[in-house]
């Protein structure tokens, strides 16, 4: 790997001595199994520590790793015979969303996912994973051609958001999204949403309205991210570690607060030190969600989509409503005694 973090540099010093010592045993022939037993039990449990007790920060530079799987990488280990289709048949065919048909276990799909870049060159044609408003209405177009053709839609998601500039807004970023939203909550057919990395914002939402919205474990979901959430709060996006923190972007908490599904197993390390094994996850995940939905009719599964929607957000109503409860509580209890004229005492 060439991007190793602060946190796993004690774990692969200790995975190159025991790479050293693999390739000294072989050289000259001398056993020293015991040896060598004794350091991969040491690295096994300083694997565990290390990534069970990541903290949300550190989670979110996990989420943007250079090597993490992409988008098209996935395609090539998940799907079979992918097609892409390219435009929005309005302006251009934006880089940064690919979408296309793929075969998925024999069955025909639509696939569209937001794709960054491995290097500056790609990075600079896929704007740096930032699609424009094109990009959604490329996704928008495949989506209804889905919906026309009877096809399954997977969607994958690894956006910080949606390009943010001038030009972006002066083509209808903002409206693009909200139909992308208003029209994925309404499609006839079965979508199934997986944050593969980064989900911010209504980049993210703007293709993440689904039936089943599963998140890889070391992936982020939230309205914003951590770096601009610190600079709105205290004007001091150095702060983002302390936002990450009260933002509740991981994949346990959304999935406490029934935002998502499921969580989606990653290789010890992250999906990148794993592709293979991270794609077949994806795929058992897939084929499961896939399998659900497609027992139920569709009016069924359309109306089971809006409601887990609406459903969003009641616990923070709730919550509020308790606590005005036991605020009313407490100042009754504060009020003097009324006698029968209801005066004081």
């Amino acid at each position: 790997m060439s991007t190793i973090f602060e946190w796993e540099q004690p774990l692969v010093e200790l995975e190159e001595k025991i790479q050293e010592l693999r390739s000294f045993i072989t050289e000259q022939g001398i056993d020293f199994s015991n040896e060598l037993s004794e350091l991969e039990k040491r690295a096994e449990k300083l694997r565990t520590e290390i990534y069970e007790r990541l903290t949300p920060w550190q989670k979110v530079r996990m989420a943007r790793h250079p090597e993490r799987p992409t988008t098209l990488d996935y395609l090539e280990l998940v799907f079979d015979d992918f097609i892409e289709l390219h435009g929005d048949r309005t302006y251009a065919d934006d880089q940064a969303i690919v979408g296309g048909i793929a075969g998925f276990l024999g069955e025909p799909v639509t696939v569209i996912g937001v794709q960054k870049g491995r290097d500056t060159k790609e990075n600079i044609a896929r704007n740096f994973g930032l699609p424009h408003p094109e990009g959604y209405r490329k996704a928008l177009r495949l989506m209804k051609q889905a919906e026309k053709f009877g096809r399954p839609i997977i969607t994958l998601i690894d956006v910080v958001g949606a390009y943010p500039g001038i030009e972006a807004e002066q083509r209808g970023q903002g409206l693009v999204i909200a139909e992308c939203i208003e029209q994925m909550s309404f499609l006839r057919t079965p979508i199934v949403c997986i944050i593969t990395g980064e989900g911010g914002s209504g980049g993210a939402l703007a293709i993440g309205v689904g039936d089943r919205i599963l998140m890889l474990e070391h992936a982020w979901y939230s309205v914003i991210s951590p770096e601009m959430c610190a600079n709105i709060l205290w004007k001091d996006s150095s702060r983002a570690a302390e936002a990450a923190n009260l933002l509740k972007i991981m994949p346990t908490d959304l999935l406490k607060f029934g935002i998502i599904d499921d969580v989606i197993t990653e290789p010890i390390g992250g999906a990148h030190r794993d592709h293979q094994a991270t794609a077949r996850q994806l795929k058992a995940f897939i084929q499961r969600s896939l399998s659900e939905l497609k027992k139920l009719p569709l009016d069924q599964v359309v109306d089971n989509r809006l409601q887990r929607f609406r459903n969003i957000g009641k616990f923070t109503e709730k919550v509020y409503q308790e606590q005005v409860v036991e605020k009313l509580t407490d100042s009754d209890q504060m009020l003097p005694e009324q006698n029968e004229n209801g005066d004081g005492e």
